[in-house]
């Protein structure tokens, strides 16, 4: 793309879009959806089949500024302790409803910290698992850890327990800015972290930093990134900051004249981008980066890569279902979301059904239109004859489609028998490009902003 002007023109500095982790997206989710779907649902799943599995972990010792996820903060255990037990309860749940054979391709622990689960929980908890699905051969079990609340007894339970991949935040690694939004976190404390995890065993690191806090800079970017490349993860995770004090109050502890402006956040995107391309990682996505084999790398490579709730995934099994306080669960028949707060959620599971809260039932052109998302924001392109092949719309429906997305971007966008390609200069759009196949309302919703 010539210019930042031709960007400006197109909006990109100005727009609010998804970052289509589904569709529909969240705020489309309605209280239509209850329980009595969610156990369809489960009861519906393959016998003998792979699923995957998400536990959320809501609770945290301090609140960080920046984060916008629903987490409380708590100083002390009993807390995390009643809550692991309505997890388990949960989880005996689910094992009543769930078919025969059912094995775990993925299990990840996210939160939240769910580092702040004692050995014991965490042992108690993946027991708990066990009992419901045991792993698959290829099974990947991943935590979110905090480097600031773990040490090695809860690292080897979760060792112990199966954990194969681990996944730090790092965020930024100045001083000013951890001040700035709330998260104090060193590169040694990290470092320590990351060498424990390595010591047992665990040789699969997830990352993820951010570009667009307040106080960042290019040095100051290079610096974190050029630090959190020595630590040699496997995959990297680069967000924008999403400043949306509107949705989490705690956000307005930030000083908004300290953000860089839309300009200023691609700058600092692609400086950071370059650094890791620089180090040999190839690009998955619109903001994620794996060293060559990796498996999102080889997703990518082969035409494998999904997008869900976590991000880029390299997971394929058609269920994900979500435990705890506000977890979404993704079937093949639509999605269903946890009532939000824990005492909605513990209320419920303690009376022996699930919180299910809200969600949506797949309808009409849903699925298509999440694949033409789906397809963009994994691979940059749309290839014409899988969805004629999969989805009920004719040629020259798809095509008109294509041909008005093209219309909206001063046709930088490459349309061929093959179908839809977004070539690399036009790509800072991509998420843009995709509202335009959103059937839904945009205006329901704030949403971040495009860079």
């Amino acid at each position: 793309m010539k210019t930042r002007t031709q960007l400006s023109r197109l909006g990109l500095f100005d727009a609010k879009v998804p970052r289509y982790t589904s569709y529909p997206t969240a705020p489309h989710f309605s209280d239509a959806i209850g329980a009595q779907d969610f156990v369809r649902w489960i009861e519906a799943v393959e016998e003998n089949s792979e699923i995957s599995l998400y536990l959320h972990v809501p609770f945290c010792r301090k609140l960080c500024w920046f984060c916008a996820c629903r987490t409380q903060g708590t100083a002390t255990a009993s807390p995390v302790a009643a809550y692991v037990e309505v997890l388990r309860a949960e989880l005996a749940l689910l094992a009543k409803h769930l078919p025969k054979g059912v094995t775990l391709s993925r299990l990840h622990w996210g939160g939240g910290t769910p580092t702040l689960l004692t050995p014991d929980m965490m042992r108690g908890l993946a027991a708990a698992i066990r009992d419901v699905a045991p792993f698959s051969d290829h099974y990947e079990f991943s935590v979110e850890i905090d480097p600031n609340e773990v040490d090695a007894d809860r690292l080897d339970a979760l060792a112990q327990a199966g954990m194969n991949r681990a996944s730090i935040g790092v965020q930024d690694f100045d001083d000013e800015i951890q001040q700035t939004i709330g998260r104090i976190q060193s590169f040694d404390i990290t470092k320590r972290a990351v060498d424990m995890i390595r010591e047992r065993g665990v040789t699969s690191l997830n990352a993820d930093i951010l570009y667009g806090l307040p106080h960042q800079s290019a040095m100051r970017i290079t610096e974190s990134v050029q630090k959190l490349l020595s630590l040699a993860p496997d995959r990297v995770a680069l967000y924008g900051y999403a400043h949306v004090p509107w949705m989490a109050k705690r956000q307005q502890l930030i000083p908004s004249d300290a953000l860089p402006t839309p300009a200023e956040r691609l700058d600092l995107f692609e400086t950071a981008r370059r650094l890791f391309l620089w180090d040999n990682y190839a690009e998955i996505g619109i903001d994620h980066f794996a060293i060559k084999g990796d498996g999102l790398e080889v997703a990518q490579r082969t035409g494998k890569l999904r997008r869900n709730f976590q991000g880029y995934t390299d997971d394929t099994a058609p269920v994900l279902i979500g435990l705890g306080a506000s977890s979404i669960s993704r079937f093949p028949q639509g999605y269903a979301q946890n009532a939000p707060s824990t005492s909605a959620y513990t209320q419920a599971v303690r009376a022996g059904r699930f919180s299910t809260a809200k969600g949506h039932q797949f309808r009409g052109e849903d699925l298509m239109r999440a694949r033409l998302i789906e397809a963009l924001m994994c691979d940059f392109r749309i290839n014409s004859d899988e969805i004629l092949r999969d989805y009920a719309i004719s040629r020259e429906a798809l095509y008109r489609l294509f041909k008005d997305v093209n219309a909206a971007y001063e046709n930088l966008l490459q349309i061929t028998d093959l179908g839809l390609y977004v070539p690399e200069k036009a790509r800072p759009l991509t998420r843009m490009i995709a509202r335009h196949f959103d059937a839904y309302d945009l205006s329901r919703a704030g949403h971040s902003s495009a860079i």
